[in-house]
């Protein structure tokens, strides 16, 4: 979905934005990305960083009543989020917004959790710190319910790691959604926790998280 000079630039309905991690590289590669977040609080935060991008529209709906018009976008892409969505009413919805032949575009990073020391404490520290994690943890997509979505669609799997400081790991941990809330009551503690955490397994004040990224693409069931 690169726009090329002197082409119309793709539309894209960007499912659940969050932040906007995702948003911006697909803004990058010069699409028009209508951004759907429900909470104003990620809202905010991908429209602070994405608001002088022409290409950014700010959307605040869900992805089972986006609010956008008819046939009106090329791709909807998702990251980290469909796990989330009501799957029917979310399907009828992609229906209606995407152009004849338009696709769906489905992405999760999952954390290779049993391959390093940090990577299993961390995954440990969730769950005795985070906010309702085991209901809300995106592995629970599986096969059965893509086909349900999809049908056919094609599948693309890859391993990468990503370095980060305290402030970079502080960051990732704020967008999750099972991440307690500033007005949450054990938000300062958890976030006591990670910076205890990041101390004991940190090595030249970084770690390594370790990924799988697995990306769906498919057009969804009439």
């Amino acid at each position: 979905m690169v726009a090329r000079k002197h082409r119309l630039c793709p539309r894209v309905a960007r499912g659940r934005c969050g932040t906007g991690i995702f948003t911006r590289l697909l803004l990058d590669h010069g699409n028009v990305v209508h951004a759907i977040e429900p909470n104003d609080g990620m809202r905010a935060a991908a429209e602070a960083a994405l608001g002088s991008n022409s290409n950014f529209v700010s959307i605040n709906a869900t992805a089972e009543a986006t609010t956008l018009p008819d046939h009106s976008v090329d791709l909807v892409a998702t990251a980290q989020a469909f796990h989330w969505f009501d799957p029917d009413p979310t399907r009828r919805e992609f229906n209606r917004i995407l152009k004849p032949g338009g696709w769906v575009l489905i992405v999760f990073n999952t954390r290779r959790d049993r391959e390093s020391a940090f990577m299993q404490a961390y995954e440990d520290f969730l769950h005795e710190n985070a906010v309702d994690y085991p209901h809300v943890d995106h592995r629970r997509v599986d096969e059965e319910r893509l086909r349900a979505f999809f049908g056919d669609y094609r599948e693309w799997r890859g391993q990468h790691t990503r370095v980060h400081d305290l402030q970079g790991v502080m960051g990732l941990s704020s967008s999750s959604s099972y991440t307690p809330a500033p007005d949450h009551p054990r938000h300062a503690a958890f976030y006591d926790s990670l910076r205890r955490l990041f101390a004991e397994h940190q090595k030249d004040g970084h770690v390594e998280f370790l990924y799988q990224t697995e990306a769906y693409l498919g057009r969804p069931r009439a």
